[in-house]
């Protein structure tokens, strides 16, 4: 399998050095949106408890107690709208998903990994074909529930993973950029109290997610949100977790305030432990314990499928989720021996997409969640000389959901005017998108949250 390049890994590592709250270890190279924010578990490391909270400050112990009692607690109103974005680290190769096989140049710049013209045509420009293995997101588009942005970027490309993958996670073409894109939606649209307004799926912090005013969560594994003691399990761990609520009842009402406040994070924690109980797995089963309507793809090195199974049944529990982050499947830095990953991949993140919107569907959810996949940057329109493709400027985005309108926006540019690199030009700007995300469908003034939002154009996503 092919690996990363060194820039990609040296900006993985920096990544890993600032989520713990360290600078960045690459000179020159913007530090993540979120560096520095606090980090609290909900009880400590050895109760086996997933779940962070992070907060623009310390949080204190009553702030996170009351973290807890909300997120508890089903939404008041679970009928809000849900943003989950989906990013594929590396580059996707949008002429590897959508190939411009109808284009003269194709065949001369693409040579080693063309697609057949046998491939199924993109709906909207004759032009393009889906990749075999992207079927079911053609499927999708057919549907009228994928929209595709074939060409989308901004000017002046940065080529770095490091620098691109930030200008989309802030939201802007701006290196001090402290505070995530999606985080400062919920700066808007949240409270102090809940953590879950704001979930990564990932483990750590999701830099998109970083707020400047309320509280976010990660969550490494949803399904595995539990409660650990050494060598007991079985009935003897029902009892001890039976036990642990009663004694975070007891304290819980004790005049000592700092007993007090312990009590009832053990007692709402308690909760919080039951009201994910639909995402967990049953003894002997694997995957999100209630039984899926649909069934999802199995991959023995991504946990994808899996996640997007919890999220679904975290949403049919009612859980208070408004934006949420996750990886997608495999790695698309693809400089060698691209077709093979590319169509590994490509498979797994159909499928799973396609999984997903039936369960939505299926759970009467579907008008709710609106799911966006993007990548840092699209490759190089030319291959290179070891099977793949290398770093380039404008690239893929996909919308999934029922209520868009399932159609293309922006166009296609063609080959035969590519930037001066040989990259693909952009048609559509990536902050335009963001806010139109903003204002369509989560009711927030796009130009409140992006600095750049009155110099770019809307885009009509909705029906």
């Amino acid at each position: 399998m092919p690996g990363p390049c060194r820039s990609h890994r040296r900006a993985e590592a920096a990544r890993a050095a600032a989520g713990r709250g360290l600078p960045s270890i690459e000179p020159g190279q913007p530090a993540p949106a979120g560096t520095g924010m606090s980090r609290r578990a909900l009880l400590a490391r050895a109760s086996g408890l997933a779940l962070a909270v992070y907060g623009a400050s310390h949080l204190p112990l009553a702030q996170l107690e009351d973290s807890v009692a909300h997120a508890a607690a089903p939404a008041a109103a679970p009928g809000g709208t849900v943003l989950v974005s989906v990013f594929l680290g590396g580059g996707l190769d949008g002429l590897g998903l959508l190939a411009p096989v109808g284009d003269p140049q194709y065949r001369k710049l693409r040579s080693g990994l063309l697609i057949g013209d046998e491939a199924r045509p993109f709906r909207e420009d004759d032009r393009l074909r889906w990749h075999p293995a992207a079927e079911p997101l053609r499927e999708l588009h057919e549907q009228g529930v994928l929209s595709v942005l074939p060409a989308i970027g901004y000017a002046n490309p940065d080529q770095s993973h490091f620098t691109s993958r930030h200008y989309w996670e802030v939201g802007s073409l701006d290196h001090r950029g402290t505070t995530g894109w999606m985080g400062r939606l919920l700066d808007r649209v949240g409270d102090d109290e809940h953590p879950l307004q704001g979930l990564s799926l990932d483990g750590t912090l999701s830099p998109a997610l970083a707020t400047s005013r309320v509280p976010v969560a990660a969550v490494a594994d949803p399904s595995e949100y539990s409660f650990w003691a050494h060598q007991v399990w079985g009935d003897v761990d029902d009892l001890m977790r039976e036990s642990a609520a009663r004694i975070g009842r007891a304290h819980a009402a004790s005049g000592d305030p700092a007993i007090a406040v312990a009590g009832r994070v053990a007692q709402r924690s308690m909760a919080l432990y039951d009201q994910l109980g639909p995402v967990r797995p049953k003894d002997g089963e694997q995957g999100a314990a209630d039984a899926s309507p649909v069934r999802y793809p199995t991959a023995q090195d991504s946990s994808f499928p899996e996640k997007l199974r919890a999220l679904a049944a975290m949403l049919g529990a009612g859980l208070p989720l408004r934006c949420v982050a996750v990886d997608g499947p495999g790695q698309y830095d693809t400089h060698d021996r691209q077709a093979p990953t590319l169509q590994r991949n490509l498979e797994l993140l159909s499928q799973t997409l396609r999984a997903f919107q039936a369960d939505l569907t299926a759970r009467g959810l579907a008008d709710r969640v609106l799911v966006h996949v993007w990548s840092e940057f699209g490759r190089r329109a030319q291959a290179n000389g070891s099977g793949g493709t290398d770093h380039g400027a404008a690239g893929v985005s996909l919308l999934l959901g029922s209520r868009v309108h399932g159609s293309m926006i922006g166009e296609f540019p063609g080959l035969s005017q590519l930037d001066r690199d040989g990259n693909l030009r952009a048609t559509t700007d990536f902050r335009a998108l963001y806010a139109s995300i903003a204002e369509q469908w989560l009711g927030v003034d796009g130009a409140a949250i992006l600095p750049d939002a009155g110099r770019v154009g809307r885009y009509a996503l909705l029906r």
